[in-house]
């Protein structure tokens, strides 16, 4: 990997005009800039960290805020370790380090952000859990401090994102039950203002009435994301008088405990009730009947999520050329014997 000394020389220009090309000043002929760009990416040209540091004031540190919950423990899974796993993969290339901050639950997430913001801590931030309006994204934005979200937003539309893909998510599951004679599909979305549970219930219900039938708010349940939130909606969905025939959840953590609740009422998964869940849980591996959900490398997730971020710092741009600024993370359906069955009466509901 090359240096800034060794960039320059290689273009016959000064080391000065090298440093303000890369670092995206006005001041630099853009002929010259695109000399630099092309350079710097065809000889693996790698900032030097501890020079950067020393004139600038950066932390060579990149913030992760993820939000707490009063049922953290209950709720935990593999899934940000996974994340974080390939944020920091990346991150190591150039001597960066991952710093996760936990917003807990009783805090303001925009005054617990700009504590972070103001005390200097890092150069840039990933931050998730987006809603569909988030002042965090408008924070950000006036502080003019790069950043990145796990999650679309309504808020700020320029700015960068990976986001899971709930929209096939929902489709492929509503289409797969249809298919198997369905046609009381519930869907299960979080209770809380997050932005997942939007896009999942647009394309719920956009699924539905492309597949000729109707939408039936009755069918929307609004669960907490915590491992008691699937025993409290199996009391919920059973207790309709014309209960649905399968259901849909946009939360890995649902399962878990579903299975039990619906058991509890004498309600099988996956023969009086199909059950389609989120993601591929490592807990769910010991449900009977197995789950039908989708995978996700979560590795490759945060590799993508930290790559996208790089791509919109100035130092490190001419390294990530091709990244796109917004990504919708594919998911593969997982078959399972939870919804394996063909619903042959679809007037009955058990």
């Amino acid at each position: 990997m090359k240096g800034i000394r060794a960039l320059a020389r290689h273009l016959d220009i000064s080391i000065g005009t090298v440093s303000r090309a890369l670092n995206g000043r006005p001041d630099v002929n853009p002929e010259t800039r695109a000399r630099v760009m092309e350079a710097a990416r065809a000889l693996g040209y790698t900032p030097n960290q501890s020079g950067r540091s020393l004139r600038q004031g950066v932390t060579n540190t990149i913030g992760f805020m993820i939000e707490m919950s009063p049922d953290a423990n209950a709720s935990s899974d593999d899934f940000f370790m996974g994340v974080f796993e390939g944020v920091q993969t990346v991150l190591t290339r150039h001597k960066l380090d991952l710093v996760v901050f936990p917003c807990p639950a009783q805090e303001n997430s925009v005054d617990y952000l700009a504590r972070i913001v103001r005390r200097g801590l890092v150069d840039a931030m990933i931050i998730s859990a987006t809603r569909r309006r988030d002042d965090r994204v408008e924070y950000l934005d006036k502080a003019h401090i790069p950043f990145i979200a796990l999650g679309r937003s309504d808020s700020g539309p320029n700015m960068r994102w990976v986001d899971l893909d709930f929209e096939g998510v929902a489709k492929s599951s509503v289409e797969r039950l249809v298919a198997q004679g369905h046609r009381r599909i519930a869907l299960a979305i979080p209770a809380d203002d997050i932005n997942l549970g939007h896009v999942f219930h647009d394309a719920y219900r956009a699924t539905l009435e492309a597949q000729g039938l109707a939408y039936d708010p009755a069918l929307v349940f609004h669960a907490q994301r915590v491992l008691e939130g699937g025993y409290d909606l199996a009391a919920a969905v059973t207790s309709l008088p014309d209960r649905p025939t399968a259901i849909l959840l946009s939360s890995e953590v649902l399962s878990l405990s579903l299975y039990r609740g619906l058991q509890e009422r004498g309600i099988r998964a996956g023969r009086d009730l199909a059950v389609i869940g989120f993601r591929n849980n490592p807990r769910a591996r010991f449900l009977t009947p197995s789950l039908t959900c989708h995978s996700v490398s979560l590795s490759e997730l945060g590799q993508t999520l930290a790559e996208t971020l790089l791509a919109g710092m100035p130092a490190y741009a001419a390294l990530y050329p091709e990244r796109d600024r917004n990504l919708i993370w594919p998911m593969e359906l997982v078959k399972g014997e939870s919804d394996d069955f063909v619903f042959a009466d679809a007037g009955t509901t058990g």
